[in-house]
């Protein structure tokens, strides 16, 4: 579904990716590890073509999305849950949910507000609240359902359990294995390598803006050496 090959990519003058390379098939949870700055968030935003791209190929859905301006890509079907959440902070909750929501792919089974609030009851309970006034927990919660509200095909989460109390943690984890019960493609962004362990099927690792490592999940279990190395503190 999602194929990057000899991505580079540069804020401004300043190259931040030199050569990452990663896959994501459908129905598969693949992650995006390394240690802060190494170029995890860079390469989502190149992605969501958020930030200049100077080589590499970038394929969704057998689509060259190389390029792309965020609109397109996001059209395309992918649905971001970017790091710090971003939540629409004057609108309600109910608004927020439903201002970009859309099925352009038209599922059968399309996430509907009711689908969001069954998964996170807290939403319905908070439904007519604006976003700013929400806990950092609940407003993980709404932006992940906003996401959801678009119906993508891949869904990418960069860093949705940072800075959250345990509880909502182990909420938001128990979201994702739901989701990848259903058969949603989704790459996530995290620290918590015990959890990503269990959960995904692929892994790519970066150090200093290219991928030095990808995997399955045994593999990855395997090689405790290698997540010192690489992701450890």
């Amino acid at each position: 579904m999602l194929t990057v090959s000899n991505l580079q990519a540069a804020y401004g003058s300043t190259q931040v990716l030199f050569d990452v390379g990663l896959s994501i098939g459908e129905g598969e949870v693949a992650t995006l590890l390394g240690r802060n700055g190494m170029g995890k968030t860079t390469t989502v935003r190149a992605i969501m073509g958020a930030c200049r791209v100077l080589d590499g190929e970038v394929s969704f859905a057998g689509t060259n999305i190389r390029g792309a301006v965020p609109e397109s890509v996001a059209r395309r079907g992918v649905g971001l849950v970017p790091e710090g959440r971003q939540a629409f902070p004057t609108l309600t909750v109910r608004e927020n949910l439903v201002a970009t929501a859309s099925n352009r792919l038209k599922r059968s089974d399309p996430w509907t507000l009711e689908r969001v609030y069954e998964m996170f009851p807290r939403l319905r309970e908070r439904a007519d609240q604006r976003a700013g006034t929400l806990s950092g927990g609940e407003q993980q919660m709404l932006v992940i359902g906003r996401a959801l509200m678009t119906n993508p095909r891949l869904l990418i989460l960069d860093e949705a359990t940072e800075g959250l109390a345990p509880v909502i943690r182990t909420e938001i984890w128990k979201c994702v294995a739901s989701l990848k019960r259903e058969g949603q493609s989704i790459l996530l962004i995290d620290k918590n390598i015990g959890v990503l362990k269990r959960l995904a099927d692929r892994h790519h690792i970066l150090e200093k803006g290219v991928t030095v490592w990808s995997g399955t999940g045994a593999e990855l279990a395997a090689d405790a050496e290698l997540v010192d190395r690489y992701v450890g503190i």
